[in-house]
């Protein structure tokens, strides 16, 4: 499988027993064999959730502790970059989050993005390229 770039959404639900689309998750984290890759604005954002949610969030810590989930994203170095793409979609409400994520699938030319957010039907990658996605929608 691709590189896998994880968006905040699965890595809630895989913790969270009574979401609606658990077992779908579970059973996509089941297929994947390598480390997941995020950034720190999606690592931040599910941290929050699971925090609202009741969540120990020292689960999805544990997953950065182990390797199983690596963040891999310099946003200092994507400044630029980022700033087009919040001008590109100004008309949608578009997170520090999402943007990182389609920088990485920008990045990372053979990833798929592993997201429950129907906003990357939406989104493109280099302009005008879809975004490969992992999702229950795509």
């Amino acid at each position: 499988m691709a590189q896998v770039i994880a968006d905040a959404g699965p890595l809630l639900t895989y913790f969270d027993r009574s979401a609606v689309l658990h077992g779908w998750v579970r059973e996509q984290f089941k297929r994947l064999n390598d480390p997941l890759l995020t950034c720190q604005a999606v690592v931040s954002e599910a941290l929050f959730l699971m925090r609202r949610d009741g969540l120990n969030p020292d689960w999805l810590l544990e997953m950065i502790e182990l390797g199983d989930l690596l963040c891999r994203f310099e946003m200092d170095r994507e400044i630029a970059n980022l700033r087009t793409l919040f001008r590109q979609y100004d008309n949608l409400p578009v997170s520090l989050a999402d943007a990182c994520l389609v920088r990485m699938s920008e990045l990372h030319h053979d990833s798929v993005v592993f997201t429950l957010d129907r906003d990357f039907l939406v989104y493109r990658r280099n302009g005008r390229q879809k975004i490969p996605l992992l999702a229950p929608f795509a």
